[in-house]
């Protein structure tokens, strides 16, 4: 196994990226929704980056691919909120887009990544 130092990572660098415009963004959702959709988009964009840290210290390729999984599977979790904000037309309608542009790309590039770290030998 290859080691890498998570902070190198641009899928690392980009969910951290991400994280700081969800905060942003949740500060904008209406007050009622602090311990629904505030904490949950919250908590999901801690989760992406948090574990692609936590697995990047795993002693197999397979191990990390494991985080790599939890932490894609977290940006389809805030995928959806997202969507629910938009379809309760939640927060500005530009900036929405622009999260869930970041976040589409952010699972490709996890996704991406996760396949590369499998098939090296």
């Amino acid at each position: 196994m290859i080691k890498h130092n998570f902070k190198k990572l641009t899928i690392w660098q980009d969910s951290m990226d991400l994280c700081d415009l969800i905060y942003k963004y949740t500060e904008t959702l209406p007050v009622k929704e602090k311990y629904n959709l505030i904490s949950q988009l919250d908590r999901c964009s801690v989760s992406v980056p948090s574990n692609i840290a936590e697995g990047s210290g795993k002693r197999t390729n397979i191990h990390f691919a494991e985080f790599l999984t939890t932490a894609l599977t977290s940006c389809y979790e805030m995928e959806t909120q997202l969507l629910i904000c938009e379809r309760r037309k939640y927060g500005n309608e530009i900036e929405l887009k622009n999260v869930l542009n970041k976040v589409e790309v952010l699972q490709k590039q996890i996704s991406n990544f996760r396949d590369k770290i499998l098939n090296q030998k």
